[in-house]
């Protein structure tokens, strides 16, 4: 795609999952990519899958809930690999349970994670967007704040807030070229998915239940996604922002 050739992107939670594969992918289109994640081996597991593969990478560990550590460990990456072009807010956690069986701890580690992590990361790149006169915010949110989600009240309302927030900050970094736009997954097949939902016959239940509920008739695979968050930090989505995107093999269908 056009205009990613050496430019660097940032993405949080790239030790695995989702996050890995969206590396992995951005890296394979010439980009520069700084891996972010709480766990240190993972994070450098993805470095050394895209070096071998003949891409560029480095890695940071960050703790997104930490402000102090996202904007130390941003400003490590930039001094290796360059101002950043690209960050893709991926990093997320939840744990599913009845909103009536919730306490304010566990509300607290949802927002944490889930709203301010996202918020601490663009606030600690977007300046220097603005001043460069250019660049690509993606949040990686999710169907469940488009839609709802049982068993997810909290992180549902999380999402929906950080769709919101990408939009209202879409109007007021526009006139800069800073572009930001949210894709929304629905059920993946990840290890996060495996957490979420257990192993062993009461998991697959569950996961037949939603396969049953996705006209294409799969959930979704982390490789799902990279190439629609690699288009929107390309040149060829500059006139694309403020926007909201399913890839959820038709699980919702939003006009």
């Amino acid at each position: 795609m056009r205009g990613l050739q050496k430019r660097v992107a940032l993405v949080t939670g790239a030790g695995s999952g989702i996050g890995k594969a969206i590396a992995q992918r951005l890296a394979e289109e010439g980009m520069l990519v700084g891996v972010l994640d709480i766990n240190k081996q993972a994070a450098e597991q993805t470095v050394k899958e895209i070096r071998e593969s003949g891409g560029q990478a480095d890695a940071e560990v960050c703790d997104v809930t930490d402000y102090a550590q996202v904007c130390q460990a941003v400003s490590a990456l930039e001094s290796r690999l360059g101002p950043t072009w690209a960050l893709v807010n991926n990093a997320g956690w939840d744990k599913p349970m009845p909103f009536l069986k919730t306490e304010p701890d566990f509300w607290r580690k949802v927002v944490d994670i889930n709203y301010l992590g996202p918020l601490h990361l663009t606030r600690a790149v977007a300046p220097g967007m603005v001043e460069r006169n250019g660049g690509r915010i993606i949040f990686i949110a999710s169907d469940a704040g488009r839609v709802g989600s049982s068993g997810e009240v909290v992180y549902s309302g999380c999402k929906g807030a950080t769709i919101a927030f990408a939009k209202a900050l879409a109007r007021e970094v526009s006139r800069n070229n800073v572009l930001l736009n949210n894709v929304c997954p629905g059920p993946t097949n990840t290890p996060a998915m495996d957490s979420f939902v257990g192993t062993g016959e009461s998991g697959q239940k569950i996961r037949d239940a939603m396969v049953r509920g996705v006209p294409l008739g799969r959930i979704g695979e982390a490789e799902d996604y990279p190439g629609l968050v690699a288009f929107l930090a390309s040149d060829d989505a500059s006139f694309i922002t403020g926007q909201t995107i399913s890839v959820s093999g038709g699980l919702t269908m939003h006009g």
